[in-house]
């Protein structure tokens, strides 16, 4: 992780911040420090206390938990301009962490150090709507997770995930153990799904590669409900 100063007003990159006093904002800015971290780093894991709130400059960050038996479950991906919920939550609570977070692409992040984090909960109105909002508002997306996980059928959401993950000319890079993690199924749930899709003519798997070839039937089948 390469960490360096700020040279700009990067409060303006998340909403609510750039509402913060002047006293509030010169705090964070001097206290705060910028971070890049590698491609496949992992930023935090179970078991580790957090030492600062992460706010996500540029880059995708996952969060996925893994069950005892060696399951891992996908929890959310934080985006540029978001902030992580369970940092949040972890440093609310004085918890550790209970999942990890894995740098899926290089990142560039705003790290504000747990004291600084505590000052301005305590003094700043303005800095505490900003964390509660994100904070709800991821509460509500791993809620939504958990009703895809427990109620919709495998075929729909995988369908709907191809679609989403694949580039313009159709294709994904992802195996089946990949995209098995991201729909909280197992690997065999997901390779038996495919090759459905596959013998339906939707579409054409290859070793950690699908490609799309008939997106209409996917897209009807995503629209299912049940």
């Amino acid at each position: 992780m390469r960490e360096g100063g700020s040279t700009k007003d990067w409060t303006l990159r998340f909403q609510g911040l750039s509402r913060l006093a002047p006293d509030v904002k010169s705090t964070l800015l001097a206290e705060s420090r910028l971070a890049t971290v590698p491609e496949g780093t992992v930023i935090f894991g179970p078991g580790k206390a957090p030492e600062n709130l992460l706010l996500l400059l540029e880059g995708t960050v996952r969060v996925q938990q893994t069950s005892e038996s060696g399951r891992e479950v996908f929890l959310y991906r934080v985006q540029a301009g978001e902030s992580c919920v369970l940092t949040t939550a972890c440093l609310l609570a004085y918890e550790d962490y209970s999942a990890e977070g894995i740098a899926e692409t290089e990142i560039s992040a705003v790290l504000v150090p747990r004291v600084t984090f505590d000052d301005l909960i305590a003094r700043s109105p303005e800095f505490r709507r900003f964390v509660f909002t994100a904070y709800s508002r991821r509460i509500s997306d791993l809620f939504h997770v958990i009703e895809e996980v427990a109620f919709r059928r495998v075929d729909v959401r995988l369908a709907q995930k191809l679609l989403q993950l694949a580039g313009s000319d159709g294709t994904l890079q992802a195996t089946h153990q990949t995209l098995a993690v991201e729909l909280g199924s197992v690997r065999e749930v997901i390779s038996r799904q495919l090759q459905e899709f596959q013998r339906r003519g939707w579409v054409e798997l290859g070793r950690g590669v699908v490609r799309i070839v008939a997106p209409a039937g996917l897209r009807r089948l995503a629209e299912e409900r049940a």
